[in-house]
């Protein structure tokens, strides 16, 4: 078992495509990193340089205590789970487990313990004899984490596994890959691009975007409290609702303006982000997450609320997911990072518009009495506003 390091890892391409930039990173013994963007942003990068597929164009990694730079790649004792399973469709399910162990001319009762040892964990014991083509999606993929398993490496690398799997089966799936990696303790990154994977199975998560390591943290925390406005547009869905305000004085208090609404900010709330008050009578950047707005129903309950009009309503059952026009300027974070290889972070785009016209989401219980086209007060609670500069994009606490 070991810990794996990223230390200021750069990679530039010969073409001057520039996929990541000092990205420093460590994972500890057992634990389950998740790496979380959208495509092109340096995740399946940084898990390739980790595995000795890439060689950095700067920086150090480690696995434990040992400086892997010039270490070939079948010599870091990592094991792959790949998004292909790449089975052997003419060997049993026991045959493609083992075959990596008979590749190291590894004895046969060995192997056998190994392979046994590893079906039991995978739930496969009972399919040993089978052939890859006999076998659901879900059960291929097992087999190929089998593989993985049997290896008995210091550390795992998965590159998006579950892409392959249907909705359902990915749901099961994730809950199967969480179990097993606890079940060997061993450090493991993972990549994706689905934020429900990556805020469901990591112990932490490291949000990249254009090469750039934006926020490493605790699901949690990554929800609560977004480093800057591309996580904050990033996580979450619902996006967050990003929107252009002014910090006016209003007595001995302040209050958030958007557009021609305004927002009552006590003091307690200001006691809670002192980062606020050298922003008075400023414009930054405030945000709503869709399940803090709460329902017309109880609009009067809190501080204060936001008039909008119903533009669409999706019923989901358990949730009515609104979305709605408002009077204010709205704020785009840029998630294409990484086409063109520019790592340059996280970028806005301001949306000037007319009044009724910016864009915003809601999630409201299943019988809340809404029609499209209605002109509704929605209930916003100011502790649970997020707030950030609109020239850096950082967060404001």
């Amino acid at each position: 078992m070991a810990t794996i390091t990223l230390d200021g890892i750069s990679k530039v391409y010969p073409n001057g495509t520039r996929a990541l930039t000092d990205v420093s990173i460590q994972v500890a013994d057992g634990e389950f990193m998740v790496f979380v963007g959208p495509s092109g942003c340096g995740k399946t990068t940084a898990l390739r340089v980790v595995a000795g597929l890439e060689a950095a164009t700067a920086g150090s990694v480690y696995i434990g205590d040992r400086r892997m730079n010039s270490v070939p790649a079948k010599d870091r004792d990592i094991a792959m789970v790949f998004q292909n399973y790449a089975l052997y469709p003419h060997m049993t399910v026991a045959e493609n487990i083992g075959f990596a162990l008979r590749m190291r001319r590894m004895s046969k009762p060995e192997i056998r313990r190994r392979v046994d040892n590893a079906a039991e964990i995978l739930g496969l014991s009972g399919f040993l004899n089978s052939r890859p083509g006999q076998l659901s999606g879900g059960q291929r993929q097992r087999v190929a984490m089998g593989r993985a398993l049997v290896r008995e490496p210091s550390a795992f690398l998965m590159d998006e596994p579950l892409s392959n799997l249907d909705a359902k089966l990915r749901v099961q799936m994730r809950a199967e890959v969480s179990r097993i990696q606890r079940h060997m303790g061993v450090a493991t990154i993972y990549v994706t691009h689905d934020q429900t994977e990556a805020m469901t199975m990591g112990d932490r998560v490291g949000v990249l975007s254009g090469g750039i390591l934006e926020q490493c943290a605790p699901p949690q925390e990554l929800y609560d409290r977004p480093k800057n406005l591309f996580v904050a547009g990033f996580i979450g869905s619902p996006a967050m609702n990003l929107y252009e305000c002014r910090l006016r004085q209003s007595g001995d208090g302040l209050e958030v303006q958007i557009g021609d609404q305004r927002l009552a900010l006590s003091a307690e709330d200001l006691a809670a982000r002192p980062g606020l008050e050298p922003y008075r009578g400023r414009t930054l950047v405030v945000g709503i997450r869709p399940e803090d707005l709460s329902s017309p129903a109880t609009s009067q309950s809190l501080h204060g609320s936001l008039t909008v009009k119903v533009a669409l309503i999706e019923a989901l059952g358990s949730e009515l997911v609104v979305h709605f026009a408002i009077n204010g300027r709205q704020i785009q974070s840029d998630t294409s990072a990484g086409a063109d290889g520019d790592a340059s972070g996280s970028q806005v785009t301001l949306g000037v518009v007319s009044a009724l016209s910016a864009a915003g989401v809601a999630r409201f219980g299943p019988r809340t009495p809404l029609a499209v086209g209605d002109q509704v007060a929605i209930a916003v609670d100011p502790k649970q506003l997020h707030f950030y500069d609109l020239d850096t994009s950082q967060a404001i606490w």
